[in-house]
């Protein structure tokens, strides 16, 4: 398993019976996660000292009870720094497990020797897009919501990167693909973190499972003759690291040649020392 374990303002402190308790800074959440299916004694004193919980619905979604707990707060993880707040469906602006991929895949970008173009889909809140950047890439950050993007361009600035090279777009991702192919645009690199389920600004409609083979066959058409790197991230419980790994080698490496590995990847959980299982992810690498 790939593990986020460098981080210093971010903590998966325990998990217990459905849920886990973190630390983003120095504010304490308690956060539902399908994965914990275990039970603990929560004897950690922190889990009676949350600054908020999110509380699951039988009926589906669910909602905050907030105790202490600012409107806005930041973390950092190394030079970049991340607005978070807390909003619809538990969430709060960023996936910690993500670092590291961004590790991973700045290292490639620093050690490159060359200008690297990179290609962000789905793009959220720009975790990815302001590491790449960091590393000394160009990017361009695609996402549906604009909501999403104007948060990405916050991040930007509070991580001192509002002059990097990035080019902010609020698009369909299928169809920005589609037009980058028609305009004979190439990248050397591209991450995507497709949502299991989804609608463009125009209504379209996104199922992974139908969609996503298509989708990087579609982007193998936009990628330069030497790609330096690829990324899929995978939330969705069918597309299991192998699942990846067979879609990468089909539409990608038969093509370029490189190479592929696909793995989970996790947190660090302080109380037992283990490691929480957080999603997959598959990994091109050119020649």
């Amino acid at each position: 398993m790939w593990t986020a374990d460098n981080w210093k303002d971010y903590e998966v402190i325990d998990t217990s019976n459905g849920e886990k308790l973190e630390r983003w800074g120095k504010y304490l959440l308690l956060r539902p996660d399908p994965q914990v299916i275990w039970n603990t004694s929560r004897e950690d004193r922190r889990w009676k000292k949350i600054n908020a919980h999110y509380h699951r619905s039988s009926k589906g979604g669910g909602e905050w009870e907030f105790f202490d707990l600012p409107e806005q707060w930041t973390i950092s993880y190394g030079k970049l720094t991340f607005n978070l707040k807390p909003f619809s469906f538990k969430h709060t602006g960023l996936f910690p497990e993500q670092a590291v991929n961004w590790d991973w895949f700045s290292e490639l970008i620093r050690n490159s020797g060359r200008p690297v173009k990179v290609l962000n889909l789905f793009a959220y809140t720009g975790g990815a897009t302001l590491a790449a950047a960091a590393a000394g890439a160009s990017v361009t950050h695609v996402d549906a919501s604009k909501g999403m993007v104007t948060w990405a361009k916050e991040n930007a600035r509070s991580s001192g990167l509002a002059e990097a090279p990035i080019r902010w777009l609020v698009d369909d991702c299928v169809k920005f693909v589609e037009r980058e192919i028609r305009r004979g645009n190439k990248y050397d690199a591209i991450i995507m973190d497709p949502p299991s389920y989804g609608r463009g600004p125009g209504g379209e409609v996104w199922k992974l499972e139908e969609s996503i083979f298509p989708f990087i066959e579609k982007c193998t058409q936009i990628l330069c003759d030497r790609p330096l790197f690829l990324l899929i991230n995978s939330y969705t419980t069918g597309l299991q690291p192998a699942v990846l790994s067979y879609m990468i080698n089909t539409a990608i490496v038969k093509r370029f040649g490189g190479h592929v590995e696909s793995d989970e990847i996790g947190l660090p959980v302080t109380v037992p020392g283990l490691i929480l299982p957080c999603g997959a992810s598959g990994r091109y690498t050119g020649k």
